[in-house]
């Protein structure tokens, strides 16, 4: 398959990533096809927060992406600021085919920025593009809104597996570009990094375990 998939390699960051956006709009399919290359037909809601991770190479250096879904939780307006607590970047989805799902986004938003570090990466994503014939979010709309707030943007079928690598690996290379170019000086992304810079070997593999379970 090519993927970097297991969870003893050694990376150089961890990441976390959230899934914020309405129940029902693709959150846990987007993570299941990121993390697994998985497509569940069955839509019944998740319950319980859970995350799920993948180690990716990003110029070179090995990233682990923890990426968290938010677990039907969303429903009750539930989620917590733990949910978004050590956050560096974010996929607000929404369903390119419920109009509604896409009008919640700037809620999602401003819950994201009280919460999270306001130097998070977080891209707009309109999934299930692969129901085309049904859109009601029309693709220049959501674009000029995301440039508009300075957010990413890509529309993604968890279905076919369209976009679905790329959405993630752009928001983990944006992060990084972030964190390399000394842009975010303060907060939480400041502290994703496990080893300095030509480190290897013995220190990170000392610090890792730290990290596993968090």
């Amino acid at each position: 398959m090519g993927r970097v998939m297991g969870s003893d390699e050694a990376y150089s960051f961890v990441f976390k990533v959230v899934l914020i956006g309405e129940s029902g709009v693709g959150k846990s399919n987007l993570l299941s096809r990121f993390t697994r290359n998985e497509f569940n037909h069955d839509s019944r809601t998740t319950i319980g927060v859970e995350f799920s991770t993948r180690t990716v190479q990003v110029h070179g250096l090995s990233i682990k992406a923890q990426i968290w879904d938010t677990a039907g939780l969303e429903r009750y307006r539930a989620i917590t600021s733990a949910y978004y607590r050590g956050a560096v970047g974010a996929l607000l989805v929404y369903d390119i085919t419920k109009h509604l799902t896409y009008e919640s986004v700037e809620r999602w938003l401003k819950e994201l920025y009280d919460h999270a570090d306001p130097h998070i990466v977080v891209m707009l994503v309109g999934n299930k593009a692969d129901l085309a014939s049904e859109r009601s979010v029309p693709t220049e709309e959501a674009k000029d809104f995301a440039d508009k707030r300075g957010l990413l943007f890509l529309e993604t079928s968890a279905l076919e597996s369209t976009n679905v690598e790329a959405a993630f690996n752009d928001v983990l290379a944006e992060i990084h570009r972030k964190v390399s170019s000394k842009e975010v000086i303060r907060g939480s992304i400041n502290a994703v990094s496990l080893t300095s810079p030509g480190s290897k070997g013995e220190n990170s593999e000392e610090k890792k375990p730290c990290c596993r379970n968090i």
